[in-house]
């Protein structure tokens, strides 16, 4: 896609604006969580504005038998239907810093557009995490059937791994074998990052050891929250009609505008892969 054709009136050059899409690609890739254990489906194509989503509310067994007599089909519970929001963000290149750069022949900054990159990264994973009450997603967090585990004091060395260890059995007990991922808030990532008690390693390492899938934390996962998931694609997926892109939009005052944006919804599909660590009620 050539965008110096698209978009004449933005003032790029071809190799501008591979530079601003460069920023955009390398500012969203450090700052996406989710995707870093979500399995992708798509890209659909822009226009698509809808997914369905078959929900199985508890897993089944296969069948055994001498003969393959009759067996019970894997179906799902019910099949829901899925709105793809638009996640964007919206920046200015100002005209006399490009005719400057022009004129010095050095680089354009950028930087607005990373930074506009970020936002939409950070609105990426609350839409994961979080879901959206406006389109009625459900997000990791907050997904109905999903488990959860009370979790205990993890300023006492030994508890995060414990905590993390029951609700990975809470997972295996339902038939979920993983590969697990960790996801904690900030101040939990933090907790783990000691001395595990009796030993001279990390709590983390330890973690790390049956969160094969990765450990990681988000800003979008609030307070002393956390979850563990199995992050097969038989259980969740981000599905994407349009990617991460960068599109010019109009000419203010002789400043540019543009807009970082995507598509994606996230489809969970079976709630019981997700096991949340939730804070003692007070």
């Amino acid at each position: 896609m050539n965008k110096t054709t698209m978009y004449p009136e933005a003032s790029l050059t071809m190799g501008e604006w591979h530079e601003l899409d460069q920023t955009v690609f390398d500012s969203v890739k450090k700052q996406l969580v989710g995707r870093r254990f979500i399995d992708i489906y798509g890209p659909l194509g822009e226009g698509v504005q809808s997914i369905t989503n078959d929900i199985f509310d508890s897993p089944d067994r296969g069948a055994i038998s001498f003969h393959g007599e009759d067996s019970q089909l894997s179906v799902p519970s019910r099949r829901v239907t899925l709105t793809v929001p638009m996640l964007y963000k919206d920046f200015v290149l100002y005209w006399r810093d490009i005719q400057q750069a022009k004129t010095l022949n050095s680089p354009i900054d950028f930087s607005p557009a990373a930074n506009a990159a970020q936002q939409c990264a950070l609105l990426e994973d609350d839409l994961i995490f979080n879901g959206s009450s406006e389109f009625n997603l459900d997000g990791i967090m907050t997904v109905k059937g999903k488990l959860s585990h009370i979790r205990t004091d993890w300023m006492e060395s030994g508890n995060a791994f414990s905590d993390v260890v029951e609700a990975r059995n809470k997972l295996l007990r339902m038939g979920h074998t993983g590969p697990y991922a960790l996801v904690l808030s900030p101040e939990l990532y933090a907790l783990v990052h000691r001395v595990h008690q009796g030993t001279h390693v990390l709590e983390i390492e330890h973690i790390r050891e049956l969160m094969t899938a990765g450990v990681f934390q988000s800003p979008m996962i609030k307070g002393g929250t956390g979850v563990v998931l199995d992050a097969g694609r038989q259980n969740i997926d981000l599905a994407i009609a349009s990617d991460f892109d960068t599109v010019f939009l109009d000419v203010d005052n002789l400043n540019y505008h543009f807009r970082v944006y995507e598509a994606i919804v996230p489809r969970i599909k079976r709630p019981t892969a997700i096991c949340t660590l939730e804070e003692h009620s007070k």
